[in-house]
């Protein structure tokens, strides 16, 4: 399989951890957030898998959405 072929399953990654962030913290206010460190490690956890996705994302389709900061992205797994 090529690289951008594997891309729909990386693009489905992110969409479905995204989605877990909204259902995991909700309407929680910063303080909420902050204070649920089982939130705050779920939450994590999404942001790593986003990033390893956008990183095995092929170089065609990062080249063909210059308006995406993949970089940005990818870096948010080790903050």
């Amino acid at each position: 399989m090529q690289p951008d072929e594997r891309d729909p399953a990386y693009l489905w990654d992110m969409l479905s951890a995204v989605n877990e962030v909204r259902q995991i913290v909700g309407d929680m206010s910063l303080e909420q957030f902050q204070s649920d460190l089982v939130v705050m490690r779920a939450t994590q956890r999404c942001l790593e898998i986003i990033g390893e996705a956008v990183r095995r994302v092929s170089e065609p389709l990062r080249l063909s959405h210059p308006e995406i900061p993949w970089s940005e992205i990818i870096g948010q797994r080790a903050r």
